[in-house]
């Protein structure tokens, strides 16, 4: 997908894949993987997302990367923050507190910038991928992690032959070929979401949401 596509989507405010408030099974799985306060957490194609503040206010420095200004604008707008700004080989970098988001391609990061995260949470990157980019961003991006690094993903599950994505939905058997070969992966929980859910895919018989714990090998 061209980055055209996802700059028109925050244009036109059609962004329904941001949700209110902090994903609830964010807030659920998180303690159970143990990531030390005061470590940093990746977060890959943050738009604005609550999670990022939740992260920051568990004590974590934050780092997203997101291709949309327009996004990270409103993340911090919206947040009451002023953030510093400065250029790098990444992109623009905006940063308030413990929050600092690199507006840029996730695939022009590297390994020095992110040598020293402890955590990678993905809710809206993975699913937001076709099939081609899915098995790039897995085995490009997550190589840069560095060892011991943990991980909470969550993915979709539905027919996909029943509509096109974004969201894609991604079945288990996908996650394990994309990450087993350097993380160690475990599934936490899988749960359908209701018809009547906001989080529920529209124009599909049923959609199932799976949460995956991972550790970097």
């Amino acid at each position: 997908m061209q980055p055209d596509f996802w700059h028109q989507r925050w244009q036109d405010n059609r962004i329904g894949f941001h949700q209110p408030a902090p994903t609830p099974l964010l807030m659920k799985h998180w303690p159970a993987l143990g990531v030390p306060v005061g470590t940093k957490v990746f977060v890959p194609l943050a738009g604005k997302s609550h999670d990022l503040a939740w992260l920051a206010e568990q004590g974590h420095h934050v780092l997203g990367v997101e291709l949309s200004k327009l996004a990270i604008e409103q993340f911090f707008a919206e947040h009451g923050l002023a953030p510093e700004v400065t250029q790098t080989r990444y992109g623009i970098h905006f940063r308030a507190g413990n929050i600092e988001l690199v507006c840029g391609d996730a695939f022009g990061l590297d390994a020095a910038l992110l040598a020293d995260c402890a955590a990678v949470f993905d809710r809206a990157a993975l699913i937001a991928l076709p099939p081609q980019l899915r098995v790039r961003y897995a085995s490009a991006l997550y190589h840069l992690l560095p060892g011991a690094c943990r991980g909470l993903l969550i993915t979709l599950e539905y027919p996909q032959h029943e509509r096109d994505g974004p969201p894609f939905s991604v079945p288990e058997h996908e996650v394990g070929q994309l990450y087993a070969q350097d993380w160690a992966i475990e599934r936490l929980e899988r749960r359908p979401i209701p018809h009547d859910h906001p989080g529920f895919v529209n124009g599909v018989s049923h959609v199932d949401t799976v949460v995956y714990g991972m550790t970097r090998r």
